[in-house]
């Protein structure tokens, strides 16, 4: 397979997150599919809809494609996707739920997806497993036509592209950057200082051992963000969550620091549904905030500056990024979109490893 297969990838308007660029079919169909590796389906908007989200561009019509085929119930994708069932037509369906974010439910199907090389040439994957999803939530930007699952179950895309991906992003409100790159296969950019990666469930684990900010290292007892067995916790990595998540003490800890230096500087918003939100404005009244570093195993640096911590969310109301993960009944931690702005980003599946490099995405165009 070639080694340069790659997406651009855009900020999606009003959901904080990133949109990859493909195409599925022939003739090919464009499609701006959200990145995230919280999940491992590659689904798509389908014709004919019972329900899908107003869309900028054409729905896919798998009648007018000569490379769409179902996939039948004794498939072996079928048994390994999410919540698969049969039809009278004996074909296997899926339902695909997220905790934040539209669900799609469908047909499970191969069909062929296009991307582009490193070379501005096109590179065409044949019999790609993906979701035609006939019945599907809304999305807040009116160019997304599905979701790009990048986790590593054995129906997801990653595992037919030889294990390893990498992906280069800058600030998620800048529409304008275009340097945004997902890379699959050994092409991807394994650069920086790297931590063990664990797969479990299809979710990929990272040991996160302390947070600091500024040169303060937290009060937080390490243990709480290991992966206990047979309970729904440790620390994974999403991208296609905005925001991050830590487990109560974690975020408590966080959250009281944080509050400690803001609280002299601005005020504090009250009955907000964000959980920290000051009056103010990001780029002017946060100058000078320090530094929050997550610090992970063997040395690896994960380092937000304010526009990772923070956004704005009104005109004059600045909140943080960072959430309680007890708010969504869960004792997981997650590294969510806005806390990997401004690094690249690898995931070597064979190697065990994940790689942060804090760099501007332009340096590692060919």
């Amino acid at each position: 397979m070639d080694d340069a297969i790659q997406a651009d990838i855009l900020p999606s308007i009003n959901s904080f997150m990133f949109l990859a660029n493909l195409s599925i079919g022939q003739p090919p169909i464009p499609q701006f599919t959200i990145m995230d590796t919280g999940s491992s389906l590659l689904w798509v908007q389908c014709l004919p809809c019972v329900q899908c989200s107003q869309h900028h561009f054409p729905i896919f019509d798998p009648i007018k494609s000569s490379t769409f085929g179902y996939l039948p119930c004794d498939s072996d994708h079928c048994s390994y996707s999410r919540r698969p069932s049969c039809n009278s037509l004996n074909q296997c369906t899926y339902s695909q739920t997220y905790v934040k974010g539209p669900p799609s439910t469908g047909i499970l199907a191969m069909e062929q997806v296009t991307f582009e090389t490193s070379d501005e040439g096109i590179v065409t994957v044949p019999n790609v497993a993906f979701g035609c999803g006939h019945n599907n939530g809304n999305f807040k930007d009116d160019r997304t036509s599905g979701v790009l699952g990048l986790g590593y179950k054995p129906v997801s895309l990653v595992s037919h592209l030889g294990s390893r991906f990498s992906y280069c992003i800058s600030n998620v409100f800048d529409t304008t950057y275009s340097h945004n790159k997902l890379v699959l296969g050994s092409g991807a950019k394994f650069e920086g200082y790297s931590t063990p990666l664990e797969v479990i469930n299809g979710h990929y684990y990272i040991d996160l051992q302390g947070i600091s900010i500024g040169e303060k290292r937290l009060d937080i007892d390490p243990s709480i963000f290991k992966t206990k067995s047979k309970s729904r916790s440790g620390v994974i990595i999403d991208s296609g969550s905005p925001a991050t998540w830590l487990v109560k003490e974690a975020y408590e800890t966080l959250q009281s620091e944080v509050q400690n230096l803001l609280d002299v500087r601005l005020t504090k918003l009250l009955f907000e549904p964000w959980p920290l939100c000051y009056r103010g404005i990001l780029s002017q009244d946060l100058i000078g905030f320090p530094a929050v570093t997550f610090h992970f195993a063997e040395g690896a640096d994960l380092v937000l500056d304010i526009e990772s911590l923070f956004f704005q969310r009104r005109q004059y109301e600045v909140c943080m990024s960072v959430f309680p993960s007890h708010d969504i009944r869960t004792d997981l931690s997650l590294i969510g979109i806005m806390a990997q702005q401004n690094y690249n980003v690898a995931y070597d599946i064979p190697g065990k490893k994940l790689y942060f490099q804090r760099i501007e995405c332009e340096l590692l165009d060919d």
